[in-house]
């Protein structure tokens, strides 16, 4: 996570939940959980439940490195 998510206040109208968000992302919730946890992506406990924000799962979704191989760099 960026700066911007250090501070960041969302409006309770913006947030959601993991199940939510796992169906707008197609990523399962024990992977958001992970990612939650990795300070990848952005969220807030209440009580037992997970929230983020579309903003925030936008955000991760964008900037997140996808698995796999990695291109080789090639040296001149």
């Amino acid at each position: 996570m960026g700066k911007k998510w250090k501070n960041y206040q969302p409006r309770l109208d913006d947030l959601i939940s993991l199940r939510q968000a796992s169906k707008i992302s197609g990523l399962t919730t024990n992977h958001l959980r992970l990612m939650i946890s990795r300070e990848k992506l952005w969220a807030w406990k209440i009580d037992s439940l997970w929230v983020t924000t579309k903003e925030a799962l936008e955000d991760y979704l964008k900037n997140r490195d996808k698995p796999g191989r990695k291109p080789q760099k090639f040296l001149n």
